[in-house]
This record gives C-alpha cells, sequence and structure tokens, in this order.
C-alpha cells in the first residue's frame, strides 16, 4: 500500500516536473523570438544609417544637416529594449554542495568577526577552566589541612589526657620526648 502511494507520489512529481519544463521551454523560445525581433530591427537600423551616410556623402553639397537626435533616440530605446529581455531571460539555476572553511567573499569580515568571536570565547574558556582548577586545587588542599588539624587535635588532647592522667615520672619522660621533638623540627629546617 505504501509503495502504491510513494510511485504516486513520484509519478505525480515527475509530471509537475515535466510540466515545468515545458512551460520553462516555451518561454525561452518567445524570449528568443523576441530577441531575434530585436536584432532584425538593429539590423535595419544599422542599414538605415548606412545608407542615410552614404546619402549624405552623394549629396555633400547640401547645406541642410540631418537630424541625428531621433535616430539617437530609437537606438537607446532599441537597446534599452534588448538590455530588458536579456534581464527577463531566466537563469540556470544552479544547486552547489559546499562546505567552505573560508568563505568566497568578504574575508577580512569573516575573519574579523568569527575569530574575534572565537578568541574570546576561548579567553573565557581558559579563564573558567584555570579557576576551575585552582578552584579544586584550593579545596583539595583545605580538605588536607582540616585532615591535619583533626590528627593534631587528636594527637594534642591524647597527649594531654595521658599527661594528666600519668604519674610524675611519665609526665617527666613526656615533657622530654617534648623538648626532644623540638630540637629535632628545629634541626629540619
Amino acid at each position: 500500500m505504501e509503495t502504491n502511494s510513494i510511485k504516486d507520489k513520484g509519478h505525480i512529481e515527475r509530471e509537475t516536473l515535466q510540466l515545468v519544463l515545458e512551460e520553462f521551454t516555451l518561454e525561452q523560445k518567445t524570449n528568443n523570438q523576441h530577441i531575434e525581433a530585436l536584432i532584425t530591427a538593429v539590423k535595419n537600423i544599422e542599414n538605415k544609417i548606412d545608407a542615410s551616410k552614404k546619402e549624405h556623402n552623394i549629396e555633400k553639397n547640401v547645406l541642410e544637416q540631418l537630424d541625428i537626435k531621433q535616430i539617437e533616440a530609437i537606438l537607446q530605446k532599441g537597446f534599452l529594449d534588448i538590455k530588458y529581455m536579456i534581464g527577463r531571460q531566466p537563469k540556470s539555476i544552479v544547486r552547489k554542495f559546499q562546505i567552505l572553511l573560508f568563505p568566497e567573499q568578504d574575508a577580512k569580515l569573516f575573519y574579523k568577526i568569527v575569530f574575534g568571536r572565537w578568541f574570546l570565547w576561548l579567553s573565557i574558556m581558559v579563564v573558567i577552566s584555570n579557576l576551575y582548577k585552582w578552584a579544586i586545587h584550593y579545596n583539595d588542599n583545605n580538605k588536607e589541612i582540616e585532615i591535619k588539624q583533626i590528627q593534631n587535635d587528636r594527637i594534642k588532647k591524647s597527649w594531654e589526657y595521658m599527661y594528666n592522667s600519668s604519674d610524675k615520672e611519665t609526665k617527666m619522660l613526656m615533657e622530654k620526648a617534648y623538648i626532644n621533638s623540638l630540637k629535632n623540627i628545629a634541626n629540619d629546617d
């Protein structure tokens, strides 16, 4: 059922395309006939001009000058008609599929707009990326510091608990160990 509808659509499209092409060919034929008529009119005018030049050369003794303004007006009208007919002719339609990395026209404007925006966005992305990396690094450092502080607080509390709950000899040993650790820290720096 679907294939019949597809065939019918294809057939209808072919018929409409054929009708359009026939109309274009008829219009082209009439345009060509008009152009041929204009060309023959221009040739007739040229012949008349040549004949009038010959008559003018033969009749050099004639004092009157020919009025060329009318002929110029006719020629200008003829040329305008020719230009109009040529302008009305259907143009051939060319379909192109292109992938352009660079524009065919206005390259400076393209580079100014596109690359200007690209550099702006690229710099924004670099700034955001570096800001993100810095924030992650800052957050990791803060977590490490908090963990070390928690460990140091536990050690300090356990030291104080042990110091407060022990006898005099243990307290002396603990004070001696504390002094030795301070000396070791001073020697490491």
